[in-house]
């Protein structure tokens, strides 16, 4: 059949009258012609065929729903506009409805899930998908497959389904992390490839399925969940992927305080640092940053700050500072800052540590990588703000760190400004002589004098930045550049500022200057 127009009429009849005989045959000379011209797409979208054929979903002959769905594919393939035509045209309840009844027929079914895999990478599908029983309807099909290829084309639906948070939760409702398990119990010791895709695919797809709060908090049940258990006992596992695994279904089960808590409780730390010790020497780097990522999420309560560093977190983290991956030194350097936070004595006792410091100054250099540079930078004054220690203060000074500090306070975000800023207080409240030399050449002055001047500066940061002025007063050096770049005119239009802290400490700045001038 040449003449589209000829087909178009034909399925409209068809898709109104299922009786209509000549169905089949069009619906073959269709594909056929689509099969061997890739450029019959257009004219058919342009013919109108679209609506018809979505239409002749309705029909009760497996035969056309099988062609009509190929057609469907075939015109619409590797177009997202055409493919979201179908979504708004409710092609998704359909198909999910066709897979129920016809779900004993393998080319139907296979039909349905190449659909859907199609359909389900645009977001827009999302929210019909939910609003369908395709969980119950993927995981009743899941069951019942024995062959890996099969198996496979159910997986490659779920895995872009499983990114919406309401179809985890259902998938989870549907008993899709009992099969879960249970591939991964099969396929655990395997050799063969397909063996190993599964178990990757399928403790992979467990993973993803814990990122939903609702579904997370689900699987813990308070810590004793059979599901949370099974996934734990992966974590001294022999198989990376399942380490991996692990590792990454205990961070994500660490994502609020009352999980994080009963976690360490219950000896959890413990199992993550035999698991790092086997990867310190040419370890598996996926694994590391996994289990880095744990850690960093666990120490996040205050409670289970002293807990996890008398357990000896901070040496087993150290023994990967020569590591030269980029994703495993950003998560050394979080979970760091999170153990030492309020934690005087680790911090004094970390700030002391030459090795660190050198290397935290080292990486505060990795223009390359933003996120390693930001948390050297944070941890390095994290270091001194927690410790309030003048060894720890020397150390710094003495390993090249007050400049990074000084850039620091110009970072774009104010959490960063901040905390450099108070850090730079407490050196030049603790040892001025001898971070003197080095904070002239950085052009700390200057900087404080841009943070005030700029009417977008935060009240913290215009209050540090004051603060700072005050301290710095007792260096020859760094007073006369306060003189000359006539700091008291912009902190006496400070005392009039709405936030009253800031205003208050404008006087004292003011007065202190008035004094010294």
């Amino acid at each position: 059949m040449d003449n589209l127009s000829d087909a178009l009429e034909k399925l409209k009849i068809a898709s109104t009258d299922s009786a209509t005989d000549s169905v089949e045959s069009c619906l073959d000379c269709l594909l056929k012609a689509l099969a061997n011209n890739k450029f019959m797409r257009s004219p058919c979208v342009e013919a109108g065929l679209i609506p018809p054929l979505v239409q002749l979903l309705n029909s009760t002959d497996q035969e056309v729903l099988l062609q009509t769905g190929r057609a469907l594919g075939n015109i619409c393939y590797d177009s997202h506009s055409l493919q979201a035509q179908l979504i708004s045209m409710g092609v998704i309840p359909t198909l999910v409805r066709l897979l129920g009844i016809h779900s004993h027929n393998t080319a139907l079914t296979e039909m349905c899930l190449i659909a859907f895999g199609n359909l389900a990478e645009l977001e827009s599908s999302k929210e019909q998908f939910a609003s369908t029983n395709i969980a119950e309807e993927l995981v009743h099909l899941f069951q019942k497959q024995m062959e890996h290829e099969k198996k496979e084309m159910i997986f490659e639906v779920l895995a872009p389904l499983a990114e919406n948070d309401v179809i985890k939760l259902q998938l989870v409702e549907a008993g899709l992390v009992e099969c879960l398990l249970e591939v991964v119990a099969q396929t655990v010791d395997g050799e063969r490839e397909e063996d190993i895709a599964q178990l990757k695919t399928a403790s992979d797809l467990m993973v993803l399925l814990l990122l939903g709060d609702e579904s997370m908090q689900k699987l813990f049940e308070g810590g004793k969940g059979s599901v949370f258990q099974r996934v734990l006992s992966w974590v001294p596992s022999h198989n990376h992927q399942l380490q991996l695994a692990g590792a990454l279904a205990i961070a994500n089960f660490a994502r609020n305080d009352g999980n994080c808590i009963h976690m360490v409780d219950t000896g959890i730390v413990q199992k993550l640092l035999e698991l790092l010790d086997r990867h310190v020497e040419e370890g598996n780097v996926t694994v590391q940053h996994a289990a880095l990522s744990a850690l960093r999420n666990l120490a996040i309560p205050v409670v289970n700050k002293s807990k996890m560093l008398s357990a000896g977190v901070a040496d087993v983290v150290l023994k990967f500072l020569q590591s030269e991956m980029p994703p495993v030194q950003f998560k050394l350097l979080g979970t760091l800052r999170m153990l030492i936070d309020t934690q005087a004595e680790a911090a004094d006792h970390l700030g002391t540590n030459g090795k660190l410091v050198e290397r935290l100054v080292e990486w505060c250099e990795a223009k390359d990588h933003a996120g390693v540079m930001g948390e050297s930078n944070r941890l390095l004054s994290a270091l001194i703000r927690h410790s309030k220690s003048k060894e720890v203060v020397r150390t710094v000074i003495q390993g090249g760190g007050v400049k990074h500090l000084v850039t620091m306070a110009t970072s774009e975000h104010m959490i960063m400004q901040n905390e450099a800023l108070v850090a730079l207080g407490l050196i030049a409240a603790l040892d001025l002589v001898a971070a003197e030399k080095d904070l002239v050449g950085a052009g700390l002055v200057s900087v404080l004098h841009k943070l005030l001047s700029d009417e977008r500066s935060a009240p913290e940061i215009k209050y540090n930045s004051m603060i700072l002025i005050c301290a710095v007063m007792g260096s020859e050096p760094l007073h006369k550049e306060v003189q000359s770049l006539a700091f008291i005119n912009i902190v006496s239009k400070l005392r009039a500022h709405e936030n009253k802290t800031v205003s208050h400490q404008a006087s004292l700045t003011e007065q202190r200057l008035t004094a010294q001038s």
